[in-house]
């Protein structure tokens, strides 16, 4: 027997281990089960999400589905409703009927509160209500007064009462140029296309009488213009002495020292009390003869109504009505005709054709509409080319409400809704700059006739003068006067000779402009609403201005009269020369024909107006369109053709001609 006890050697720290492997192993199983559980739990929830966000794709797409039928739908009624509301109108004026008047006249000492002027803002809709009645629900515009929201027109003026007794008169001074001959407007001769304008007819020849200037107006320096500037050249300009002595006309605006008496259709009788005693002579002479003075012995500026309004066109005879297919023109029984039309060629758009603008050489004209830009040939009428950005978002619209050419056709510019200006290359169809600077949507474009700058005008209550060069902002003309409420600029343009910048706003002001020193040089007051639209005439020194208050204006640039700032003047020696009274609703565009024997307007009332400037008489009023006329445009190239914009969806070319030619 061994003194030592041998025992088997097993060793502790290697069980234990052992053990712990175990442990780990259990713990490792159950995180792996746990894992999976959890792995498949996320799955499963992505999948839930997955499904339901399939189930929103779904619903929305169903939601936009059904909202584009519902909108199909609402066009079709609505298409169906105007054409049979246009038939019983036709039928009505057939048999003779009269259609009631969209707002017949207040009752003596009955007067309704006129509504503040539309507001351009962001989400104001600056045409709304006024070119959109079919596509109302989503349409670009300015939001009308209740009072004047868009009601169905007969085509035919209804029959208004006879005007009141006359009252004051204006006219035109003598110190106005002659306009440029036939053929070459304002950018100058047509670059490409031939000449085709015919002869304009000269206007009779003045007597002595007539050809002196009013009394308290001194004539202009016949070598400076308005404002200091040389009178443009007027070499080979055909001869025509405009009127300078006032007419008794009746209907007429009449404008004090003390504010505004309104006039026009519909008339209201004045009182007793109020009506001028017969004092003068003159005050029972005929309207080519009478001149009515005021107190202070000075001819008074007054509205000119075209004495067309209240023709019975039953009673007009058949050479001077001109019917088409779906238009007809109805030419002033008052004045002798001058003047032969006829559409040339109808194009149709999805959406509201906001602008209309010819190139400088006249073949091609642009239509801006929403989102889109198109470019057509104007003698063939076939479709040149469609602008538009596709990096804009296709949500929601984009109404371009303002195109134009630069005066060699190689690019165009447009201004939208969202705040930037565009400078497309037609030939490339590509937008080669953006203009960028304005707070608010773009309402109004124009080049200079040498194509170095662009002035633009917007809801932000600035109008803007660009570089075409480099694209940089060279003016900001902000409007700054403390007692205008809302002073957007609705519509710009600049002078013959590049010098001058015009804008119209709805402060019911048109401002002037330096374009080379952004100097403010006057404010022509005078509308009672605001303005929508202006337009030089030819010589530069006059302007024409379209309104809400339903009137157009020729104002008489550089008389430093028209300044507006509370200076306690004689309104008398107001630059407003010649108030036409006419239109029926609101006046949203004007133009003037390259030789400035015509001036244009487009109106709500679905209505054109072809005006004698000379003589403030309307040569005809053409009803081509079923819902308002929104712009007007004149080929600049001396072509004798226009074209209309409305918010029937429709842009239209049309000839005017001079009759024998």
């Amino acid at each position: 027997m061994s003194v030592y006890n041998h025992r088997s050697m097993v060793s502790a720290p290697q069980s234990r281990i052992i053990e712990m492997l175990e442990t780990i192993r259990a713990d490792y199983d159950q995180l792996s089960q746990d894992a999976y559980l959890f792995k498949s739990q996320r799955n499963e929830f992505e999948l839930k999400m997955n499904t339901q966000i399939q189930e929103m794709n779904n619903f929305q797409q169903s939601l936009l589905e059904l909202e584009r039928s519902q909108h199909t739908l609402k066009k079709q009624y609505e298409d169906e409703i105007a054409r049979l509301r246009q038939q019983l109108e036709q039928a009505q004026t057939r048999a003779g009927y009269s259609v009631a008047p969209a707002n017949p006249p207040m009752p003596a000492g009955i007067h309704s509160s006129h509504p503040p002027p539309p507001n351009i803002g962001p989400g104001s809709n600056y045409f709304g209500g006024i070119m959109n009645a079919h596509n109302s629900h989503q349409g670009p515009g300015l939001v009308a007064p209740p009072q004047m929201s868009d009601v169905p027109h007969s085509g035919y003026p209804p029959t208004q009462p006879p005007p009141g007794p006359p009252h004051l008169t204006s006219g035109y001074p003598t110190n106005q140029p002659p306009p440029p001959p036939p053929g070459q407007g304002p950018y100058g001769p047509p670059s490409s296309a031939p000449n085709t304008a015919p002869p304009q007819p000269q206007p009779q020849p003045l007597t002595p009488q007539q050809q002196q200037p009013l009394s308290g107006q001194p004539p202009l320096n016949p070598i400076q213009g308005g404002y200091g500037y040389p009178r443009m050249p007027e070499s080979g300009a055909p001869t025509a002495q405009p009127m300078s002595q006032p007419m008794d006309v009746p209907g007429m605006t009449v404008k004090r020292k003390s504010g505004i008496v309104p006039g026009g259709p519909p008339p209201q009788p004045p009182s007793a009390a109020s009506a001028p005693p017969p004092s003068h002579p003159s005050a029972h002479a005929p309207p080519s003869q009478a001149i009515i003075r005021a107190s202070g012995g000075k001819p008074i500026e007054a509205a000119i109504p075209g004495g067309f309004a209240d023709a019975d066109p039953n009673n007009v005879p058949a050479s001077m009505k001109v019917e088409g297919k779906d238009w007809f023109a109805l030419f002033n029984p008052k004045v002798p005709r001058q003047l032969k039309v006829d559409l040339v060629h109808t194009l149709d758009h999805g959406s509201v054709v906001c602008c209309v603008k010819f190139s400088a050489d006249g073949r091609y004209l642009a239509a801006g509409c929403n989102r889109q830009t198109f470019i057509y040939d104007v003698s063939t009428g076939q479709k040149i080319c469609v602008l538009q950005d596709e990096s804009v978002s296709k949500y929601g619209d984009l109404y371009i409400r303002s195109v134009c050419f630069s005066p060699d056709g190689v690019y165009l510019a447009t201004g939208a809704e969202d705040k930037q200006i565009r400078i497309w290359d037609v030939v490339k169809r590509k937008i080669c700059n953006v203009l960028k600077g304005h707070e608010q949507d773009i309402y109004s474009l124009d080049f200079s006739m040498d194509g170095r700058i662009i002035a633009s005008g917007s809801g932000d209550c600035t109008a803007r003068i660009w570089s075409m060069a480099d694209g940089k902002c060279l003016h900001v003309l902000r409007i700054k006067d403390l007692d205008q409420k809302d002073p957007g600029v609705t519509s710009v343009a600049i002078s013959p000779d590049g010098r001058l910048l015009a804008a119209g706003s709805l402060d019911k002001m048109v401002r002037i402009w330096d374009t080379q020193t952004g100097t403010h040089l006057e404010r022509l007051e005078g509308h009672k609403d605001s303005v929508y639209s202006v337009a030089f005439m030819p010589d530069g020194n006059s302007l024409v201005s379209g309104s809400l208050d339903k009137t157009l204006k020729i104002w008489q640039l550089g008389t430093n009269e028209g300044r507006g700032y509370g200076v306690d003047r004689d309104r008398s020696k107001g630059p407003c020369k010649t108030t036409f009274v006419g239109h029926k609703d609101f006046v949203l565009s004007v133009a003037c024909t390259p030789d400035g024997s015509w001036v244009v307007s487009g109106s709500k009332d679905r209505g054109v107006q072809f005006w004698d400037p000379r003589t403030g008489q309307t040569q005809f009023m053409l009803q081509g369109h079923k819902n308002s006329v929104i712009s007007v445009a004149i080929s600049p190239s001396g072509q004798p053709v226009f074209a209309t914009g409305s918010g029937d969806n429709r842009a239209r070319i049309w000839s005017y001609e001079t009759l024998g030619a």
